[in-house]
């Protein structure tokens, strides 16, 4: 697989400063961010914590996609929203807790079998596994899928 690549340029200081992502290996473009607005209302501008959300999120719903698939039972759709939250610990703001919620379509598939692929792809996504040492929770629901 190749290797990804994202740059920064950060100008100032933290409190006033602002800062500029480029997400260099896709050229799908440049993200702005700065301390107020990851502390407090976006306003427009991402942050590290979503950028996180993002990638945690995408990994994870292809991750279940390929377990499902390699289980006979391809989805229709997966639907994953994943929260990132950041608490002071000691002197410090952590990523403490990332909660993946996750709905999904998947004809033929046996409720229980959907939960226990949904674990796995929590366990196994590469994402999920690069932050290990945060919790992460799952909610998965298997949704019904119209005939």
């Amino acid at each position: 697989m190749p290797d990804r690549i994202a740059t920064t340029r950060w100008t100032g200081d933290l409190t006033t400063g602002s800062g500029t992502v480029t997400l260099v290996s896709s050229g799908a473009g440049g993200f702005t961010f700065s301390l107020p607005t990851r502390a407090g209302a976006a306003n427009g501008q991402t942050s590290p914590e979503e950028l996180v959300a993002a990638a945690h999120s995408a990994c994870y719903s292809m991750q279940l996609s390929a377990l499902l698939t390699a289980a006979g039972t391809p989805p229709e759709r997966i639907d994953t929203t994943v929260t990132v939250s950041q608490n002071l610990r000691g002197e410090a703001y952590l990523i403490t807790e990332i909660r993946v919620v996750v709905r999904a379509a998947v004809p033929g598939a046996d409720p229980e079998d959907f939960r226990r692929a949904a674990e796995r792809a929590k366990e196994t996504c590469p994402v999920s596994v690069a932050l290990g040492g945060t919790e992460i929770t799952l909610d998965a629901e298997l949704e019904q899928v119209s005939t």
